[in-house]
């Protein structure tokens, strides 16, 4: 019964929230035929400054343009209201308005009396003054800001899609973060279009507020002259203190949503609301309220000034100042190092050593320079620390083991914006990185140049330059990938990460990776470790798949190919040591061909792949199977016929990918992938049989 009352609330509450637009609708188009007593125009009129106040918060606590997506319906909708509200209340006033100023409400009757006290001259001025205020000055400049908004958004939608598909591709995020991101930057531009539209309305209430003003004083002086016999001074007064008061009950909550519209598309995006930033950054500096006091006393003492009022406000200048400055001072000293942390830290260096003195190398660490610590400090929301979790999550993902953890500590002897990348202790990368600035990398077809300090992108060699953050979204109209400082230093790591992944691969890590897999499987790992292989066998074949960039993701695949192989080979050997890895690792990536010739060629087309001269092959073959080793010219040869292959294939489009005898392959992929990383080679059986194989490029002759 519970879920049954629990199911009607929601349905009931999804009803209602569907059926909010049409009935607002239908009320507004009543609103505009049927006749409304004084009493239901007082509700209605109450009702818009009610909603016009709400709409006001909402845009004041939202922290950034798109937590309001629903503005410019909004802005649409109150703006019918409060036109429907003026035609129901004009044909009150006209038909009821000889009656007393009381005729078309109490609401009405309290705006044309109370705040205007009763005088109609003033009333009309304080109108055209609200009017001008609206028109002119917020509804313009809120349009203006939306425009321009509108353009820029729309201008630099390719850049930021770029630098979306730059952290999918660095694996800083995952293909949900990356659709989101992708959405979130179609809804702005299609916002900042939507209020550039909706601030049309605006100016076009306001200009219409001061047409139906004095349309219903010249027919309220019509209608009370010609029908009711009123006299022309009477009916100038009653009709007039009516039709302000209509006016100004009407725009007033235009004032206030025309500011609602100005507060949403002239804020900056922050995790702050409007007050929070406005409180925080005006009163961060104790000495502005200190110097702002100094002048307004001053100006308080010169005679004839309004004393009271200067020196009233200068004093209280002057206590929040000394608040401010008395709170920094505490926060200053909590945040100093506590003596006796310090004696306990002086009387612990001051001890005899021991074995806990001696600190075992980080299989993978970053240190960085001062400057950087901010990017790594956790007191301090440091964002590269999240996207270092989020990159170990999609190396994981991608390769098939978890990487060990990255230790980070600072390094006094680095340059302050330096950092280095270090494998068991030593170095493998080193770069640059600016926390207040924004790398824009040239992906090779950008013309224009931006002002700045020119560098290279540390993990791919590309152009770039730092550029401040007020050039962010020109470089991405221009076409640059423009990225800020944790992503160029986690970007080079994550790099670094795929390109030495076999030494990241170390025992513990294959322990760990067995024991993932017998929690699904366990006859599989207990039959294979230590029965068929060993622990350090197992890791060999791994290592060798990972210093070709294969991942080991189908350990399933892996692990059943060396169960049934294994044997096999420990038989052949005749040196009883069990079986040859690299035996066992060729065994493997033919288990694993399809995946292979996959990563290079997706889909279903051809392999437009190297092939070797069969000459040169069995030259190849005959020196390597005899000596291990090529002679000197024949190794010149190879690799000046594999650099033009390699740079024919990269002119056609096609993948560097040589595919040879598999008695070939282990050796030459050494030799090769030592000079040409970008090369892949693959054996004959590890093609799979439904893919045609063409060979477009031949080292050691044409190709046929």
């Amino acid at each position: 019964m519970n879920n049954l009352l629990a199911l009607f609330k929601a349905n009931g509450s999804q009803h209602a929230r569907l059926l909010a637009g049409p009935i607002l609708i239908i009320m507004v188009l009543s609103m505009m035929i049927l006749p409304l007593s004084p009493i239901v125009l007082d509700l209605f009129f109450t009702f818009n400054i009610a909603m016009s106040i709400m709409v006001l918060l909402v845009a004041m606590f939202t922290k950034k343009p798109l937590d309001f997506a629903a503005f410019p319906a909004v802005l649409l909708f109150t703006t019918l209201l409060r036109l429907a509200l003026n035609v129901a209340s004009t044909r009150v006033v006209l038909m009821n308005g000889h009656q007393g100023p009381d005729a078309a409400g109490q609401v009405i009757e309290a705006f044309g009396h109370f705040l205007i006290g009763g005088n109609f001259a003033v009333g009309i001025i304080v109108f055209i003054i609200l009017v001008i205020i609206n028109f002119m000055v917020i509804t313009k400049g809120a349009g203006r800001i939306a425009e321009v908004g509108a353009r820029f958004t729309l201008d630099a939608m390719p850049g930021k899609q770029m630098a979306i598909d730059a952290d999918l591709n660095a694996g800083l995020i995952g293909e949900e973060e990356a659709r989101r991101r992708r959405a979130e930057v179609s809804q702005e531009a299609e916002f900042y279009g939507s209020m550039d539209g909706a601030s049309k309305f605006v100016r076009g209430d306001a200009v219409a507020g001061l047409l139906i003003m004095v349309i219903n004083i010249v027919g309220g002086l019509i209608v009370g002259v010609g029908q009711h016999g009123l006299s022309f001074a009477d009916a100038a007064e009653v009709y007039t203190i009516l039709a302000i008061g209509d006016g100004l009950v009407a725009q007033i909550p235009a004032l206030v949503i025309s500011t609602a519209a100005g507060v949403v598309v002239s804020r900056v995006a922050t995790d702050e609301d409007i007050g929070q930033q406005m409180v925080g950054q005006l009163l961060a500096n104790p000495t502005v309220m200190f110097i702002t006091a100094a002048i307004l006393g001053i100006m308080g003492l010169i005679p004839n000034m309004p004393h009271f009022a200067f020196l009233l406000l200068a004093a209280s200048l002057a206590g929040t100042g000394w608040v401010l400055y008395k709170r920094q001072q505490e926060e200053a000293v909590k945040a100093a190092p506590d003596p006796v942390q310090q004696q306990a830290a002086a009387e612990a260096a001051a001890a005899e050593a021991t074995w806990d003195d001696v600190a075992l190398v980080d299989p993978l660490g970053l240190e960085v320079g001062y400057r950087l610590i901010s990017l790594v400090d956790h007191s301090q929301n440091g964002e590269l620390l999240h996207r270092i979790r989020s990159l170990r999550k999609k190396f994981a993902q991608d390769v098939g083991f978890l990487p060990p953890v990255v230790h980070i500590r600072d390094n006094l002897e680095l340059k302050p914006n330096e950092y280095r990348i270090l494998l068991s202790g030593v170095e493998v990368g080193r770069g640059l990185a600016m926390p207040d600035q924004w790398m824009a990398i040239d992906p090779g077809e950008v013309a224009t140049k931006l002002p700045g300090t020119p560098t290279t992108d540390p993990a791919f060699g590309l152009p770039a330059v730092w550029i401040d953050v007020s050039l962010r979204e020109q470089a991405q109209i221009a076409g640059y990938t423009v990225v800020d400082a944790g992503t160029v230093v986690a970007t080079h790591l994550n790099h670094l990460m795929h390109r030495y992944g076999a030494q990241l691969l170390g025992r513990q890590e294959v322990q760990q990776l067995l024991d993932h897999i017998a929690k699904e499987s366990p006859k599989l790992v207990e039959d294979l470790v230590p029965k068929t292989i060993s622990l350090t066998a197992l890791q060999k074949v791994l290592r060798g798949l990972l210093d070709e960039e294969v991942p080991i993701r189908d350990v399933r695949t892996i692990i059943e190919c060396l169960a049934e192989h294994a044997p096999r080979l420990a038989a052949l050997n005749p040196s009883g040591t069990g079986p040859d890895p690299v035996e066992l690792l060729q065994q493997v990536r033919i288990a694993l061909g399809r995946a292979i010739t996959q990563q290079w060629f997706p889909g279903d087309g051809d392999l437009r792949v190297i092939g070797l001269d069969p000459k040169l092959e069995r030259v190849l073959t005959q020196a390597l199977t005899t000596s291990g080793a090529l002679e000197p010219g024949l190794a010149e040869t190879l690799l000046n016929d594999a650099q033009r292959a390699i740079n024919a294939q990269e002119a056609r489009g096609d993948a560097a990918v040589l595919v040879v005898p598999p008695v070939l392959r282990s050796s030459l992929s050494r030799f090769l992938r030592h000079h040409f990383p970008q090369l892949g080679v693959l054996s004959n059986f590890e093609i799979p049989e439904e893919r045609i194989l063409r060979i477009t490029s031949v080292i050691g002759g044409s190709p046929s």
